[in-house]
């Protein structure tokens, strides 16, 4: 995949929108309004802060389910998507969590968004919501199906998880990409907010070759130059927050920060 081609940068910076709870979820507060309205002015911040791409995600859903979501919580990221379309012309990326990947499919394909991500592509997880397999003969024949170009990005080994079988990561990426076709993958840390180790990267980037490594959790402006150094891209939130804090709203002095970092780190890998 060309990350230049979607993204109009080699090295991505991907912010992460955390819808507010959504219909049906255990906090969900009956007002749609206030879920996009945030998640609007997420979207401007996260823009005009410099980021070149945003992943639509409906992490205050918790406790997930783990496999389909409910049609309401489709049909909720479906509009938030569009009004977000509305006010940037960023690619976007969704994130049906805990791991609703056809769901992810149809919505970005409906919306024309550019990417998914799939926590769990390949191989078994042991999971908080329980052992979650991977699907992705069915995501990849759905794709088919609907006619649609949308990159799926696939989490390789994926934070607040562990695989049942050996936890290789070498092996793991090679099975992602060679028998689960993702167009990238991601290393995180072992939950959110934690970044995955320089090591662990440098393995990713070496076994996957041609396809891309992002950072999928951790970074911050403390690391990002040194993640940097061994990924092609990154997707952050937790570090952009008001405070630093998950529950808080998006910060665009953050944003700006961090963008200016990565950036200049971009001009250190390329130069």
């Amino acid at each position: 995949m060309d990350l230049y081609q979607l993204f109009k940068t080699s090295s991505p910076i991907i912010g992460v929108i955390h819808l507010l709870p959504l219909p049906t979820s255990p906090r969900w507060s009956g007002n749609l309004k206030a879920v996009i309205e945030r998640a609007e002015q997420e979207a401007v911040a996260l823009a005009s802060s410099g980021v070149d791409g945003i992943i639509v995600e409906n992490f205050f859903d918790a406790p997930f389910t783990k496999n389909h979501v409910d049609p309401a919580v489709v049909s909720a990221m479906t509009i938030v998507t569009q009004r977000i379309q509305n006010l940037v012309t960023l690619p976007i990326g969704l994130n049906v969590l805990r791991n609703d990947a056809k769901s992810g499919m149809a919505i970005a394909s409906c919306v024309k968004a550019q990417f998914i991500r799939v926590n769990v592509l390949t191989g078994v997880m042991a999971t908080d919501q329980g052992l979650i397999e991977g699907e992705a003969h069915e995501v990849l024949r759905y794709r088919r199906e609907l006619g649609s170009d949308v990159k799926i990005f696939a989490d390789v080994l994926v934070k607040h998880a562990r695989p049942l079988s050996s936890p290789n990561v070498t092996v793991a990426v090679k099975d992602t990409i060679e028998r689960g076709l993702a167009d990238a993958v991601i290393l995180s840390g072992w939950a959110t907010g934690s970044p995955p180790n320089i090591e662990d990267l440098e393995l990713a980037k070496e076994a996957a070759h041609s396809t891309p490594v992002f950072v999928g959790s951790g970074a911050s402006l403390e690391n990002i130059a040194t993640l940097m150094q061994a990924a092609d891209g990154v997707i952050v939130s937790s570090s952009l927050k008001r405070h630093g804090k998950i529950e808080q709203p998006i910060d665009p002095i953050r944003v700006s920060q961090f963008v200016e970092v990565a950036h200049r780190s971009r001009l250190t890998v390329d130069g």
